[in-house]
């Protein structure tokens, strides 16, 4: 092979380099960004879960992946919604902009455009009002419907710019940048602060869910050289073995869960008032054998 060729060998390959590190840079903040909220919202339902049932959710010994396999659940709702939301939002204002280039309708769009102004920051104020003086509640979709406010009073604001100038002076007459970035960053705080209060709402809801169907979860059987002197409700203690090899058999418990090192089991007719959470270590130190639930 020629040097030449080598040459250009060399500089298609270093242009290649230079295009994937572009895309990469390009990429990275926001993966990160977005890697970094499902990790929140799977912790903020994990920790209201462990708060709900007595336990810190750094007992658990979740890793990262374990949060954002989590946070799914509490993101794919509200996601769902903003994109159907997105697109009729998109029919609407393309509808209005044909409205709006024909001077017969221009008035009325004007005039509308008012109406929806006053409604839409009206509606945000009163939301806001509301959550201020009860501090104590949780509204589970009151951010959301803040942002709903404040969203549709913007975009009242922008066609009422936009009816009271001719097509031809549209583009001059566009919100500023300034503005715009006020209202994104305020709607993004507020949509934030929605999908963790559901976030929170699902782990408490998942707490609930097992006080009333704890009966489902696998059974387990736990088995112990020494006494483990497990004091939940419904739970057994039997010897199973003899005086020079003593063994200890503990019934009426369910699997909750096996993670960092630990194994979790309910008692029998677990409730948040007065069940109890036995923990383990999962060291080889306990035995356990499992069971389906249909077969109890």
């Amino acid at each position: 092979m020629s040097e030449p060729q080598e040459a250009d060998e060399n500089s298609t390959s270093n242009t290649r380099w230079k295009r994937t590190l572009e895309v990469l840079s390009v990429i990275g903040p926001p993966l990160t960004v977005a890697t970094a909220l499902l990790v929140y919202f799977g912790w903020a339902r994990t920790d209201a879960q462990a708060k709900a049932m007595g336990l810190d959710v750094s007992l658990f010994g979740y890793t990262v992946q374990d949060f954002i396999l989590r946070s799914i659940q509490s993101l794919f709702q509200p996601l769902a919604w903003l994109v159907v939301i997105g697109l009729l939002w998109l029919m609407l204002d393309r509808a209005v902009l044909r409205l709006i280039e024909r001077a017969t309708y221009r008035t009325l769009v004007h005039r509308i455009a008012m109406v929806v102004i006053i409604l839409g920051f009206a509606y945000a104020a009163v939301m806001w009002i509301v959550v201020v003086t009860r501090p104590g509640q949780v509204l589970l979709y009151a951010p959301f419907l803040i942002a709903a406010g404040l969203v549709i009073g913007t975009w009242g604001l922008g066609v009422r710019r936009r009816a009271a100038t001719p097509s031809s002076g549209l583009r001059a007459t566009r919100p500023r940048a300034l503005e715009r970035a006020l209202v994104f960053a305020l709607v993004t705080l507020l949509l934030f602060w929605g999908t963790s209060d559901y976030a929170q709402a699902l782990g408490r809801g998942a707490a609930v869910d097992y006080q009333e169907r704890s009966g489902l979860l696998p059974t387990a059987v736990v088995y112990s050289k020494e006494r483990l002197a497990v004091t939940a409700p419904n739970v057994h203690e039997e010897s199973a073995g003899t005086d020079a090899a003593p063994l200890y058999r503990y019934t009426g418990l369910r699997l909750l869960v096996v993670s960092g090192g630990r194994i979790f089991l309910l008692n029998d007719g677990w409730s948040l008032a007065r069940g109890r959470v036995v923990v383990l270590r999962d060291d080889g130190s306990v035995r356990v054998e499992y069971g389906n639930p249909s077969a109890g």
